[in-house]
Formats: C-alpha cells, sequence, structure tokens
C-alpha cells in the first residue's frame, strides 16, 4: 500500500473517531473543554486503541475558537449556547490523519452559519485544489481561502491554511519551515515532490472567525 493510501486509511479511521463522539453525544454544555477532550483521547483508546497523537489535541469553545493552533488559552466550560471546534492528529500504525470540526450547541443562528460556512468552504477550496494543483502554490491557495473567508462574510484566523501529512513523525524529516505550509510566502508548487523525492499530501485548513462576536470555525481534512 504506497502512502497516500495509508494515509487515506488512517483519515478513515479518524472520521470513524468523530461519527462516535456524535453517536455518544459528548458534545454537550457543563463539562470543560478539557474534559471534553479527555473524553475523546479516551474514545480513541476504545476504539482504536492508540494513545499517539502527532500534535497536541485541541478542544476550543467560545472566544477561545478565534485562536490558531499554537496558541494555549486558559481552559474555558461548555455553555449551552456556544460554538466549539476540535484538532486532531491520530496516529495510525505510524501513518498520521489529522481532522478538525465545528460543533454548535443550541440554536444561535450566526453560530451555525459558520458552521456551515466553514464546511462548505472547504470543498470549494478543495474543488479549486483540484483544478489547479499541477501549477498551484502553497502563496496562491492561502490567498484563494483569504478570498473565501470574505466572500462568506467572514476574517480569516490563521496565518497558514494548512501543511504535509504523512508518515510519523514527518516533521522530523521534512521540517517546519514555511515551504511545508499553505502560506503565503510559500511559492513552491504543492505538487512538487519533498526534499527525499516523494509526492507530498496536504491538509487542507478553513479557520473562520468573526472578531467582534468573538465566534470562530474550523474545518479540516486531507486534499491530496
Amino acid at each position: 500500500m504506497n502512502a497516500l493510501n495509508n494515509l487515506i486509511e488512517a483519515e478513515k479511521k479518524a472520521q470513524i473517531l468523530f461519527e462516535e463522539i456524535e453517536k455518544r453525544q459528548l458534545v454537550v454544555a457543563g463539562k470543560t473543554e478539557l474534559e471534553l477532550n479527555n473524553e475523546v483521547y479516551e474514545l480513541a483508546f476504545e476504539l482504536f486503541n492508540i494513545r499517539k497523537f502527532w500534535h497536541k489535541r485541541i478542544v476550543r469553545s467560545g472566544k477561545n475558537t478565534l485562536l490558531p493552533y499554537k496558541e494555549n488559552p486558559p481552559v474555558l466550560n461548555l455553555q449551552k449556547d456556544d460554538i466549539l471546534f476540535f484538532d486532531f492528529g491520530p496516529v495510525f500504525d505510524d501513518w498520521e490523519a489529522d481532522v478538525g470540526k465545528t460543533y454548535v450547541i443550541g440554536d444561535n443562528p450566526k453560530k451555525l452559519k459558520m458552521k456551515q460556512d466553514v464546511e462548505h468552504a472547504w470543498h470549494e477550496g478543495k474543488a479549486f485544489f483540484n483544478a489547479n494543483k499541477n501549477d498551484l502554490t502553497g502563496a496562491e491557495f492561502y490567498e484563494y481561502t483569504k478570498k473565501l473567508a470574505h466572500i462568506y462574510g467572514w476574517e480569516y484566523g490563521n496565518h497558514h491554511c494548512g501543511h504535509l501529512i504523512g508518515n510519523f513523525p514527518h516533521e522530523r524529516i521534512l521540517g517546519d519551515e514555511e515551504n511545508n505550509y499553505i502560506h503565503p510566502n510559500n511559492h513552491i508548487k504543492m505538487s512538487e515532490l519533498d526534499v527525499l523525492g516523494n509526492p507530498r499530501h496536504w491538509i487542507y485548513e478553513i479557520h473562520f472567525v468573526d472578531l467582534e462576536l468573538e465566534i470562530g470555525g474550523f474545518f479540516e481534512q486531507m486534499v491530496g
């Protein structure tokens, strides 16, 4: 099985984890972000016997949804009328997955729109990537994604919109430089091979925010 197939299989298992989170109705008001994070961690062990995640596990709610990955905000409690997102990178048989999704507790129309928009925008971005991937640079894809945020009526919430994914731990081999991210300073074609001569595979992230309402939404999966 080649690298891409292994990554697809890893992502399928991560999707099963998210489906089980929803089936068990773990996303409810009254618990902390940390409690929910730990519940998902234990669920991953129950389902797949895994304890390894290639990056820190993220559950962010309320105003914490404004913040990008590298921040470490104080833990919040989930409220009855809340928005939150997960960002989990489980490792299955040494192959990395990276899946993020937004949830809404309650029926706030702005928060529900945010959840819907990040998912729709991700699929729109994937279609753009597939149509242009042979010549598309990271900088061009980032600028396209930033414009998508404005089209949907939001701001873009991060300095990049994705990164490489691979065999764990890919960062040790490929590094943490801007050309390994879908970043405004990355002018290398995303279709180019990595330093070892292998095809590169990308996680695509959508992070929309509304600074006035103090809400954000997040959605990520592999685009290719």
